[in-house]
């Protein structure tokens, strides 16, 4: 006879679970108890949205389902920034959520939320769940578990919930504890229609301009080996969105960058003149595709489409395709690059003057952003933090991003040379994801050198995180780019507006720049902090903190008048002047 709360850590341990990542409260003691026994780590955080964004991080370098462990009512609702974040950008989360007492259900217990319905707190996160369950009896646990598991890592990954009330986590059960092993997808993978297959591969082989667009879903699929011999042997130059890169190693001569607002103008005009797109595990989303405006990325109707995702709802959703196939990114991959060797042999990419060209194009457009990168202008310029950053970095590091320059520019102009290195939020875009995405990364890539490159204002809203780094002693770094702003939208209401409101960090009294001493603070929270505001300190300061055995976080004192370059466009700059 187990508790409940005894019952999940059992069903954790059989699911090989390593961490729960969250933040206690009356409603889950009930389970924390059984870890403290357990070979499972809780980590612990000062915020229920950190807790999230780990979880996130860590899926994101493992490809297992990251855990996260919250309280009901605020906590609850404190996490839903996380787990939305997740959702959006196909990151496999098992959230487990305390509950009111059963017994108390609709009685105005405390913490409890029923705005429509008694005890309906688990609602709030349907629109970005893959399924919420509400537990109604022990019995039940294990079952549920093995389901939540298996949807969460399955087809798209995203998060689950399970939501507990917390007199479950203390009655027992007799029950058998399953082999979760057995529930989880492994290797199945869905195979695409044969028939679209050869359509496609036909479609591909006579086209004269073929052009790959790799999404997040070859980062998922672990494809990306897929995408670069797929481009050799039908000799196509390869772009990618936000979430794709990785998918091919930047340094690869068919490799393009990215497309859209931030892409590069390489990328972004082959995708216009291309007359065959094979686009992979991509949702075509609104920033890198330019706004779906026509003259800047994509011209679909000229252009034909292939589309290939494992969720049918994104095939044709945002352009019309030529053929749609769904399934899993390398099964389908494996299958066209099977029939374009057969179809293509004896061909040499390599002597492809066209390719050719456009490896030459690409070589004087990183030549011409680089002269930016030694830069020894004061306040530092981003680039020279880009340049230093990826100098020091191993092939294998692992870089995490926020929102602002990390981000973009980040996305734009800082190769990448291996898949899962590389973890942005995209979909939601989420301020303060890279703070605490770090600390899961790490988690799950012990060995692997992790940096998250930050602005001032994501850092200033989360500092809680560094407490979790010192608590756990997490070797990774945390390099926050200060520009006294929230830079991106600084720079937009400038050029809309020609004057700023609230996006400034400026002491009212004496309009003068302010932020608080980020070094200082990680000091105070017992870490090492290390301010660099000027050029030649960056790279002593960089290698220090890449030596650490403990966390160090590094305030970069960055100019704030320097925007990312813009080939595509985003048509909110048409709004502001409606």
């Amino acid at each position: 006879m187990l508790t409940g709360g005894e019952i999940f850590v059992k069903c954790l341990e059989s699911a090989g679970v390593e961490y729960v990542f969250g933040l206690c409260g009356h409603t889950v003691i009930g389970m924390l108890d059984p870890l403290i026994d357990s070979s499972i780590e809780f980590i612990s955080f000062r915020h229920e949205q950190m807790a999230a964004h780990a979880a996130d991080g860590y899926f994101r370098v493992t490809h297992k389902p990251g855990v996260v462990l919250t309280h009901l009512g605020p906590g609850f609702t404190n996490a839903t920034t996380g787990v939305a974040n997740a959702a959006l950008d196909s990151s496999a989360l098992v959230v487990i959520s305390g509950d009111i007492p059963s017994q108390h259900f609709g009685r105005d217990a405390h913490q409890e939320f029923k705005m429509h319905g008694d005890a309906t707190q688990y609602e709030i996160y349907k629109p970005f769940v893959k399924r919420a369950w509400r537990v109604h009896r022990t019995e039940a646990l294990p079952g549920i578990l093995a389901r939540a598991f298996a949807i969460a890592a399955s087809g798209r990954p995203g998060p689950v919930l399970v939501d507990v009330p917390m007199d479950f986590f203390s009655r027992r059960a007799e029950v058998d504890i399953p082999e979760m092993a057995a529930h989880m997808p492994g290797g199945r993978r869905i195979r695409g229609d044969r028939q679209a297959i050869e359509r496609a591969v036909k479609l591909l082989v006579e086209a004269e301009r073929p052009l790959i667009y790799a999404g997040g879903g070859v980062i998922l699929s672990e494809a990306s080996d897929h995408i670069a011999a797929l481009a050799e042997a039908l000799g196509a130059p390869v772009a990618y969105s936000l979430m794709g890169k990785g998918a091919i190693s930047d340094d690869h001569s068919l490799a393009v960058g990215m497309t859209g607002f931030w892409g590069t103008p390489t990328a972004n005009h082959l995708c216009r003149e291309a007359d065959v797109i094979l686009a992979i595990g991509t949702r075509f989303a609104e920033a890198s595709s330019s706004s779906w405006i026509s003259k800047y990325t994509f011209a679909i109707g000229p252009t034909k489409v292939i589309q290939v995702d494992v969720d049918e709802q994104e095939i044709g959703k945002n352009y019309p395709i030529e053929i749609g196939i769904l399934g899993d990114a390398g099964a389908v991959l494996a299958d066209i690059l099977s029939g374009v060797t057969d179809a293509k042999k004896g061909y040499s990419w390599t002597e492809d003057s066209r390719l050719q060209q456009i490896a030459d194009e690409m070589t004087a457009w990183r030549k011409e952003i680089s002269v930016h990168n030694a830069s020894d202008a004061v306040p530092i310029r981003p680039e020279r933090i880009l340049a230093e950053v990826r100098a020091l970095l191993p092939k294998d590091g692992i870089v995490v991003t926020d929102v602002g320059w990390n981000k973009n520019g980040l996305a734009q102009q800082f190769p990448i040379y291996q898949p899962m290195t590389h973890l942005p939020p995209s979909g939601l875009a989420t301020m303060g994801f890279g703070p605490a995405a770090v600390i899961g990364a790490k988690l799950g890539a012990p060995d692997k050198q992790v940096i998250t490159l930050i602005g001032d204002g994501a850092m200033s809203s989360v500092l809680g995180v560094l407490a979790t780094a010192k608590e756990r002693h997490i070797a990774a770094v945390w390099l926050v780019m200060n520009n006294r702003a929230y830079g991106t939208i600084f720079g937009l209401q400038n050029q809309a507006y020609g004057r700023n409101i609230g996006t400034r960090f400026i002491c009212h009294e004496t309009q003068e720049d302010y932020n608080p001493d980020f070094a200082a603070v990680a000091r105070a929270f017992g870490i090492e902090g290390i301010l660099v505001d000027k050029p030649e300190q960056l790279r002593p300061a960089l290698e220090q903190a890449f030596n650490a055995s403990g966390p160090v976080l590094l305030d970069v004192i960055m100019d704030r008048d320097v925007g990312v370059p813009t080939d595509g466009y985003w048509d909110i700059l048409d709004i502001y002047q409606y």
